[in-house]
């Protein structure tokens, strides 16, 4: 594989790996970008068969079962490794039928978390599921990787459809100007119209960043409808999403400063709970 920042994809072995699998290789393609697939191998402790046996019998007994134990766990990670690399093959021939032109398989033991944080630095844009059947609990884990991350990450909660109408949810603020800077400056969303929504009060300010955005897309040719709503900014946009028919929404996620992380964080929360279309997270 070459050294060019490629497109990361995080797999499990849940329905959503095929999902993911598609959004990356449509990624890839559009990018014209090398593809990686990871799966993770996590370790679960509390998930454990049993308890500890080993006060209740004597030396010899409880030597020979603690022996006993760890073949067991051997056996069980071997088959564990056999099971993802026999799953990582049949998704990498899933992407290769899908066109990606340069494919990697990689699997790794640790938590999800760690090993996106490390190999998210080499990526330009991270591939992961987002399990929308539990929108009144969002997954935390899921949330602890995304506030790892300083990488773009596509959010997926079910099958591949093509973005042909994107929205970007705006507020004027670093994270979603840069949404507009890599929007405008990349083939990702080439052909797609872009729906721009700010919500809140119409002010001077608001106006100028909105403005300054929409002439952005417009200067790099990229079709865009820019409007200010009022109201709620989770219910403006699930409402706009659903009157637009919109494929997949771009925001700003989980600020690293405390406050704007006190208000931003649960925003996203919020926005997350309101729609079930995939989602690009900026930081």
């Amino acid at each position: 594989m070459t050294h060019e920042l490629k497109i990361l994809a995080a797999v499990s072995q849940s329905v959503l790996a095929g999902h993911v699998a598609d959004y990356a290789a449509w990624a890839a393609t559009r990018l014209a970008a090398p593809l990686e697939l990871l799966h993770v191998l996590e370790r679960h402790p509390e998930r454990a068969e049993g308890a500890d046996r080993s006060g209740a019998i004597g030396v010899d007994a409880q030597e020979a079962l603690l022996s006993k134990l760890a073949t067991q766990d051997e056996h069980q990670a071997r088959l564990l490794r056999e099971q993802g690399r026999l799953h990582l093959n049949r998704l990498r021939e899933r992407v290769l039928a899908a066109g990606t032109a340069e494919v990697d398989v990689r699997q790794r033991h640790g938590s999800l978390e760690d090993t996106l944080a490390e190999l998210g630095a080499q990526a330009r844009l991270v591939v992961m599921g987002r399990h929308a059947e539990r929108p009144a609990a969002p997954d935390a884990a899921f949330e602890r990787v995304i506030r790892a991350l300083r990488t773009p990450v596509l959010a997926v909660p079910g099958p591949f459809r093509e973005p042909r109408r994107v929205m970007l949810a705006f507020d004027g603020g670093i994270a979603s100007r840069r949404a507009v800077d890599l929007l405008a400056g990349s083939t990702l969303f080439h052909g797609s119209k872009i729906d721009l929504l700010m919500s809140g009060k119409e002010t001077f300010r608001a106006s100028g960043d909105l403005e300054w955005a929409r002439r952005t897309f417009e200067a790099a040719g990229v079709e865009v409808d820019a409007r200010l709503a009022p109201g709620n900014a989770g219910e403006m946009i699930a409402r706009a999403i659903k009157a637009a028919s919109t494929d997949l929404l771009v925001m700003g996620a989980y600020s690293h400063s405390p406050l704007r992380s006190l208000l931003f964080g649960s925003r996203t929360r919020e926005l997350l709970r309101a729609f079930s279309i995939p989602a690009l997270l900026m930081r």
